[in-house]
């Protein structure tokens, strides 16, 4: 670690160490639910790097809860059991909801902390029609597709103990906001909070949605490895999801294999790249840690910080 550096890095091995005695409690079927589309994921991924991450965060849990109720017993309050929020951000295509779900399975089978929810950033996008009104459709993933201030008061009625809490669903086959359904969160031990720029900091005088968290991973990548992902990605789902008549998408299904792949590398270079560089990547320094992928999806190093 160089002088100065608030981030403590550490090789796999240095990190599969760290497991100690936490229990394996996902099997491969268990996992096979959890993967991404062309995500590698393995259980000795899981065993290596998961399961000492999920020991960290419940002694980071039990802190968090020990300095809540030194609080509550300063103020001469009745301990309310505070939510613990985790932000996990990275760019399209990196494996982050991977990461989250991993992590939501994980976690929930902690005997401290087995109410968990998880939630997507995708919930509070704007919905097609505004974003057709605002001339910014090309430009969603961006922060200013998101209703931030609704994402910032979701979870900031979640970590208030609100009763329960409310988010709109978004679907991906339809690539829009579904009217009038939505996700209910009732008080829960832990609130997973998945998306591109969740380490986003506010304008002035304002709060970002990470002024609630109390422990965010970035989970991150050399850009041609996440482009070659996002590609193969791209055409894994023109087999599948965007077949489906009702998808979004349904007209690329019928593109031939070099034209799709035309469409994957303009929407990378156009969109998801420029974001990233610009909006999400300048983000990583934010996190707690920072999980770091190689060529094949497998983690390789982390960077853990320190204060």
């Amino acid at each position: 670690m160089a002088d100065g550096d608030v981030y403590v890095e550490l090789s796999r091995a240095q990190w599969r160490d760290l497991r100690k005695s936490t229990p394996l409690t996902l099997t491969e079927a268990d996992l096979e639910d959890l993967r991404g589309v062309d995500d590698p994921i393995d259980l000795a991924e899981v065993t290596d790097i998961y399961l000492p991450l999920t020991r960290l965060l419940n002694l980071h849990f039990t802190g968090s809860r020990q300095r809540s109720a030194a609080v509550g017993a300063f103020l001469g309050e009745r301990d309310e059991r505070v939510p613990y929020v985790l932000g996990i951000a990275g760019s399209v295509a990196v494996g982050k909801s991977t990461t989250a779900r991993v992590l939501h399975a994980l976690l929930a089978r902690w005997p401290e902390h087995p109410r968990v929810d998880l939630i997507t950033t995708d919930s509070f996008l704007y919905p097609n029609k505004v974003l057709e009104e605002r001339g910014i459709m090309h430009r969603k993933g961006f922060p200013e597709s998101y209703d931030r201030r609704a994402l910032v008061k979701f979870v900031a009625d979640v970590k208030a103990g609100t009763p329960e809490v409310t988010a709109p669903i978004y679907s991906h086959l339809e690539y829009d906001i579904v009217p009038g359904a939505s996700q209910k969160v009732r008080r829960p031990d832990i609130l997973i909070v998945e998306g591109l720029n969740v380490l986003q900091p506010a304008p002035p005088t304002s709060l970002a949605v990470c002024d609630y968290f109390d422990f965010s991973i970035y989970v991150d990548a050399r850009i041609e490895d996440i482009r070659s992902w996002y590609i193969d990605r791209f055409h894994k789902l023109r087999r599948t999801a965007f077949a489906d008549p009702k998808s979004y998408f349904a007209h690329i299904a019928d593109l031939s294999y070099e034209e799709a792949t035309e469409f994957a590398k303009n929407v990378w270079r156009d969109i998801n790249e420029r974001n990233l560089v610009d909006n999400i990547a300048p983000t990583r320094g934010r996190a707690g840690l920072i999980l770091r992928k190689g060529p094949d999806h497998s983690i390789s190093r982390i960077r853990l910080r320190r204060t």
